[in-house]
């Protein structure tokens, strides 16, 4: 089993050095499902009427996207794997989450997918840094050491940390609990931005 830790909130918590050490040259990745919109229990976001933002994501791109040189999302979609959606359906899903944070004074740089199942012997889900190396063959001047991978799952975190990542766990699912693995956490993804924006 693995261990877990407390959540400490933004009111109470002291922020790590690194957060306060981040500038233009910095890169945050992101998961998509459980922390920029609502992951369907026991199910995908297979159109873009299924689409939930999250309360307050649109604010915290917009903060972010002046805090970081890019903005990456990478994310698991084993229902293309599972035949319950298709690479089209979820083109026009991202392309719509795309143009909503644009017109919202925030920015995605690239998103990048998985299409395979979990149970593919060999496969590009996370926490393979695959999507990582796909990344950084797009955009040369991504540096993992100076980069944050953001997600509500263990497997977000050991992505980040496989890639040489800073991690954070955004804890949509348990505002209590965060794995032992994370550098941080945060209740969601608005609090993070504002805790690394205090400064400003």
């Amino acid at each position: 089993m693995k261990k877990l830790k407390k959540l400490y909130f933004p009111n109470k918590m002291i922020i790590p050095d690194f957060l306060n050490q981040i500038n233009s040259k910095w890169t945050l990745f992101l998961d998509r499902d459980g922390v920029i919109n609502k992951r369907p229990p026991n199910d995908y976001v297979k159109s873009w009427d299924e689409f939930e933002f999250l309360p307050g994501v649109l604010e915290a791109l917009k903060i972010l996207t002046l805090k970081f040189s890019k903005i990456i999302v990478i994310t698991n979609q084993q229902g293309i794997g599972k035949n319950v959606m298709t690479t089209e359906n979820l083109q026009i899903i991202h392309d719509n989450l795309i143009k909503e944070v644009s017109e919202k004074e925030g920015r995605i740089d690239a998103i990048y997918f998985c299409p395979d199942m979990a149970t593919k012997a060999v496969n590009c889900r996370k926490p393979d840094i695959n999507m990582a190396k796909q990344a950084k063959r797009d955009f040369p001047d991504i540096d993992f050491s100076i980069s944050i991978m953001a997600g509500d799952m263990l497997s977000d975190i050991q992505f980040g940390k496989n890639a040489g990542m800073k991690t954070i766990f955004i804890s949509t699912n348990n505002l209590l609990l965060a794995p032992s693995e994370s550098d941080h956490s945060f209740p969601n993804l608005f609090e993070f931005a504002k805790a690394i924006s205090v400064n400003d």
